[in-house]
């Protein structure tokens, strides 16, 4: 009768208790393929909040959602007054407008999302803090939200492309793939900058820096021959592996008729952009998973 008595928890160690009861720690990271099906099932949130964040941006704006291609646009104009009048880039392309339009374009997707994702952690601890939901819901949302923006953009281009000339082919189908190539790119590397921006808040003010360094880099502003022409072999070699170059490069050939390639080889360079896309999504899911149960604490 004593042992029917016992109470049957006596001399059980807090995490044998725990597992007997079915308790788990608080905020406790769940496994990478539980996190992909939370993630899944969140989908629809991911959507819906991409689509506000896209809506609220420009509400108080006159021009309202125009000034996701105008900004763009103008930024394209800048350049093209100093790139192509100022510094006759124009004798280097023929159709320099689409040409440098296309690469402003493809450029600035991949550019404002990594520096709205540095603060995608940092800028949503309210929400984080009251709210319980996979974490990677808003690196993704940024991807999300910049990507219903470049399409928007993808339709100017496309005009700007025909109204400079260029005829329309079966090579326009060529951006689809490429562009959702970038996409998975940018959801990687988004990612991966909420995590790094959510331990270093400074990161926000370096990154306009770092990301106009490798807009020089890419070949946004200029022809990619001149990396053939000014620099060494392995130099250019190794420019050619640049993802963004990579990207740019896809969408101009895509679309543009007398444009030509840093390595020359198609295959090559679809095969880097496949590349990239896997390393940087898988890698820049992978590294903010890993770091899941720290958001929000602090």
């Amino acid at each position: 009768m004593a042992n029917l008595l016992a109470d049957p928890d006596s001399g059980l160690t807090p995490a044998q208790l725990a597992a007997r009861h079915g308790l788990r720690v608080a905020g406790e990271r769940p496994t990478i393929g539980a996190y992909s099906g939370q993630l899944w099932r969140y989908r629809h949130f991911i959507s819906a909040y991409a689509h506000a964040k896209l809506t609220a941006s420009f509400s108080n704006a006159r021009l309202g959602q125009l000034w996701q291609v105008l900004t763009p646009l103008s930024n394209a104009a800048v350049y093209f007054l100093i790139f192509g009048v100022v510094l006759e880039q124009t004798r280097n392309m023929p159709n320099f407008i689409a040409y440098l339009t296309t690469g402003v374009f493809i450029f600035n997707f991949t550019q404002v999302s990594l520096q709205q994702g540095t603060q995608a952690i940092s800028g949503n601890l309210g929400l984080i803090r009251a709210l319980h939901f996979p974490r990677a819901c808003l690196p993704l949302a940024i991807t999300a939200t910049q990507f219903q923006q470049l399409l928007g953009s993808i339709v100017v281009l496309l005009i700007i492309v025909v109204a400079t000339g260029e005829p329309i082919t079966l090579m326009w189908l060529m951006l689809v793939p490429a562009v959702l190539l970038q996409t998975v790119f940018n959801a990687g590397l988004t990612m991966a900058m909420a995590r790094l921006g959510a331990k270093a808040t400074d990161l926000k003010q370096v990154m306009p820096f770092i990301l106009r360094a490798w807009m020089y880099g890419s070949g946004v502003l200029y022809s990619v021959t001149l990396f053939a022409e000014n620099l060494p072999g392995w130099a250019t070699g190794i420019v050619q592996f640049n993802p963004m170059l990579v990207y740019i490069e896809l969408a101009r050939i895509s679309l543009l008729e007398n444009t030509h390639l840093l390595n020359d080889s198609l295959p090559l360079t679809w095969l880097i952009a496949l590349g990239w896309a896997v390393v940087a999504g898988l890698g820049g899911y992978f590294y903010f998973w890993r770091g899941e149960q720290e958001y929000g604490r602090g």
